[in-house]
């Protein structure tokens, strides 16, 4: 039985050690990916104040990202590869955080209230096999600090 998970405040960074301690609880007691990213999730959501989390799996017979375990409102289903924050960070293979999705130049807006995001590539082998978006509300929320943790959680999902 999962314990209740209490928010921490603090820095960012110690916010992230937190959390990083629970996250890596989850994994290590489930090998279940679908299952520790559904966790994952709420744990971000509980501990930072992020409009939408959540995760898009690879489909590679269609070429896409198709959602996968999340909290928040309503998401897009589908997200071509390449297309979009999401399918940018696929194809690159790499983190890409945008300060302000205005700006960013086929940004797919599943929310008009999305005004920032962050996409961590998740690898099997050097390959994406799943994205984690984060949108926030407001503009130019992350940062290397996001990137560098967000990363590692990224690396606990097998």
């Amino acid at each position: 039985m999962a314990e209740d998970f209490i928010p921490f405040e603090g820095t960012k960074t110690e916010q992230y050690e937190y959390v990083l301690a629970q996250i890596e609880a989850l994994c290590m007691a489930e090998s279940n990916a679908i299952a520790n990213m559904a966790n994952i999730c709420a744990v971000l959501r509980e501990q930072f104040p992020w409009f939408w989390i959540g995760f898009y799996l690879v489909d590679t017979a269609a070429n896409n990202l198709v959602l996968g375990p999340f909290q928040g409102p309503l998401a897009c289903t589908r997200i071509p590869f390449g297309k979009g924050v999401c399918g940018t960070a696929w194809k690159r293979n790499e983190t890409v955080v945008v300060p302000d999705v205005t700006q960013f130049e086929g940004h797919i807006a599943c929310s008009s209230l999305s005004q920032s995001e962050i996409v961590v590539p998740l690898r099997r082998n050097g390959a994406v096999w799943a994205i984690l978006d984060i949108d926030s509300e407001h503009l130019n929320t992350f940062d290397e600090t996001d990137t560098q943790y967000l990363g590692r959680i990224a690396d606990m999902i097998i």
